[in-house]
């Protein structure tokens, strides 16, 4: 092929820059142990590993276009595996690296999968593998661990690269992406390969992406999300890639990176602003702010320490994130730009362009994804993004896309003048107050979550006169709690309730905000890997106390 343009397929791409750019760094990644053990990867490097491992798959005979799963946390091997089972003519199946073990066994069967890249896990592992058939083949990554699978570095030295690897069309099936699950049973989404192609091109045009430029690595590639706006695009723009090591290490590895893209959700964004609050108070930054010959030195200073200095496109997704989060960072010179979209259609729909920004609206869709808004005020989408189905579901497959192609979103939304689109809830978390007023509990979410002491809630009360809102407390807001500061807590949450509820209109004034000390993770059960809140649960966990809570006639209370 004499141009990247010719390539019709991300392999087609892989195989152009293992041609053409076989020296560039494409990888890396840290080993364990810091700076004192880093690895790269050449693109002739990676893609001749993604040869090897494909000839091993090839050598087991499994039938065509086989799924294979793959369950690990980020890292170089990840996307090594992606492409040989690609070049191998078979589809990719991503497992999310925190699930109960439940979930991995529907998905492992519900895909039929025939073997498995255990890789870089953290402890939950251990509990999530009982959902694993120990008949299953298993092969393990470098940083997987401790195990009895054959090992991927034995397999490398074992076999001499696929020379011809299987001709994919951009109308197969590259992969299927299960839904987070936080409405029930995950569905499997099938993308082709032209999808992830168009996908990828459409926003390196549309964002100006370039082949200098770099990204970390660390939102789970499982997810769509990461895998259009990291994997997919490096590959077709022939970046480079870095990779976090761990949690405890993220600054460390930001900093290592330094990337001039980089994209996260909303809680991180929030992290990061309470980390800088914490060595800076507000009102002391914004004082610093305000003075002409200190707010650049103050700037420069802060996004150095998050190693964002050199970031040209920060980017936020998955979820709503609060106007003012977006106003602070856009103090500090970093223009964070919202993104929508669904892993049924790979996350390419809608994004906001600098100096098009309209805070609370995800922007305009991609020159070539096509939008309009329902009667019932459903958001309605066609994009070349937008998956095959849902694997082995037609009748939901059906029920998902419109008679002339548009998927149906289950988001409610409304434009404005310019085509900006505005997230104003989702169709199935609708619920109604016993007064016969709905509510859309989203919105109402984000405006709760824009507090340092606030780290999820989630906003509820079917069948009560009001609403109401259940709060899990930051970092900082348990630390307080256990120094003994509950009512100092109690104050601060009571007048941001009455801040919420002057921006609400009265049919959605919150009855008062419930505090619970639980902690809410993937591991047990009430977010989703992506951080989602899984509202069915929550709701089950606390809806047994509401009649307590609203005897109780208070505006913050307290979960016993």
């Amino acid at each position: 092929m004499g141009s990247i343009n010719d390539c019709k397929t991300l392999l087609e791409c892989v195989y152009y820059w293992e041609k053409n750019d076989s020296d560039r760094v494409y990888f890396t990644q840290p080993m364990g142990g810091g700076d004192a053990n880093i690895k790269t990867w050449t693109w002739k490097e990676a893609v001749g590993e993604a040869r090897q491992m494909a000839a091993y798959l090839k050598s087991l005979d499994l039938p065509e276009k086989s799924n294979i799963a793959l369950c690990s946390k980020n890292c170089a091997y990840w996307i090594i595996a992606d492409l040989a089972i690609w070049m191998a003519g078979h589809v990719s199946v991503p497992i999310f690296p925190i699930l109960t073990a439940d979930v991995v066994q529907y998905t492992l069967e519900h895909s039929e999968a025939k073997l498995l890249f255990v890789g870089k896990l953290d402890p939950i592992w251990e509990e999530m593998k009982k959902g694993v058939s120990d008949d299953l083949p298993k092969i393990a990554f470098p940083l997987s661990p401790k195990n009895d699978h054959d090992k991927w570095d034995d397999i490398i030295a074992k076999h001499q690269p696929l020379a011809d690897p299987v001709d994919r069309s951009p109308d197969e099936m590259a992969t299927i992406i299960y839904t987070s699950g936080s409405t029930g049973k995950p569905k499997g989404a099938m993308l082709s390969f032209d999808a992830m192609l168009r996908s990828a091109k459409g926003i390196s045009s549309y964002m100006d992406i370039k082949k200098s430029d770099r990204s970390l690595s660390y939102l789970p590639l499982s997810h769509s999300f990461e895998r259009f706006v990291v994997e997919s695009v490096s590959i077709w723009i022939g970046g480079s890639l870095w990779f976090a090591e761990s949690l405890d290490t993220f600054l460390q590895d930001l900093q290592r990176c330094r990337p001039t893209l980089f994209i996260s959700v909303p809680r991180l964004w929030l992290k990061f602003q309470l980390g800088v609050f914490k060595k800076m108070p507000p009102e002391k930054l914004n004082r610093l702010l305000k003075i002409p010959i200190l707010k650049g030195i103050v700037k420069k200073k802060i996004l150095t320490g998050l190693g964002l200095d050199q970031a040209r496109f920060a980017g936020s997704g998955s979820a709503p994130i609060p106007k003012e989060v977006i106003e602070w960072y856009r103090k500090l010179g970093l223009e964070l730009l919202e993104g929508y979209g669904m892993t049924e259609n790979f996350a390419y729909s809608h994004a906001t362009k600098p100096g098009q920004v309209r805070v609370g609206y995800v922007g305009t869709p991609y020159p070539d994804v096509e939008q309009r808004i329902s009667p019932e005020g459903e958001i309605l989408i066609k994009s070349p993004g937008n998956m095959m189905g849902y694997y082995k579901n037609p009748e939901e497959t059906k029920a998902s896309f419109t008679e002339d192609g548009f998927l149906k979103t289950g988001d409610l939304g409304e434009l404005d003048e310019m085509g900006r689109l505005k997230i104003t809830g989702r169709a199935k978390e609708l619920f109604k107050t016993s007064k016969g007023e709905y509510v859309a509990p989203a919105p109402i979410e984000n405006l709760i979550a824009n507090h340092p002491r606030v780290e999820a809630c989630i906003v509820t009360g079917s069948g009560y006169p009001m609403p109401y809102g259940v709060v899990m407390l930051s970092e900082d807001a348990q630390a307080a709690l256990k120094n003994g500061e509950k009512q100092t807590i109690a104050q601060e949450l009571t007048e941001h309730l009455k801040a919420v509820n002057s921006e609400l209109p009265a049919r959605e004034h919150l009855a008062f905000l419930a505090v619970t000390t639980d902690e809410w993770l993937p591991e047990n059960g009430f977010l989703t890997p992506t951080l989602k809140i899984k509202r069915a649960t929550l709701e089950s966990t606390y809806g047994p106390l509401a009649d307590q809570w609203y005897n109780a006639k208070e505006a913050v209370v307290w979960q016993d």
